[in-house]
């Protein structure tokens, strides 16, 4: 399964209801289970960001989905990038001309 690293940024609302950002941390993570997603890690973070988290999903199609989803809820913002392995990586560099 492909992986993803997504960085967080919190809304004006989610910073307001900071007490609850465990909770909805937990929650999320079970809806993303739910949709397929293996979370593998969630951090809170110090700097321009303040969590990221590393996931396999499926696809692409699954992934922009459940983070359209996060960001519908208006707690965070999302970035996400599409992570490989040092083995894809090889593999890749194997095909350059």
């Amino acid at each position: 399964m492909p992986y993803y690293v997504t960085l967080y940024q919190l809304t004006d609302k989610g910073i307001h209801d900071i007490k609850a950002a465990p909770q909805r941390v937990e929650q999320g993570i079970k809806a993303a289970e739910a949709a397929g997603i293996k979370v593998l890690g969630f951090y809170l973070t110090i700097g321009e960001y303040d969590y990221i988290s590393i996931a396999e999903a499926p696809n692409d199609e699954v992934a922009l989905t459940y983070n359209m989803g996060l960001g519908a809820q208006g707690n965070v913002r999302t970035t996400s990038l599409k992570a490989f392995s040092v083995e894809e990586m090889a593999k890749m560099v194997e095909k350059i001309p």
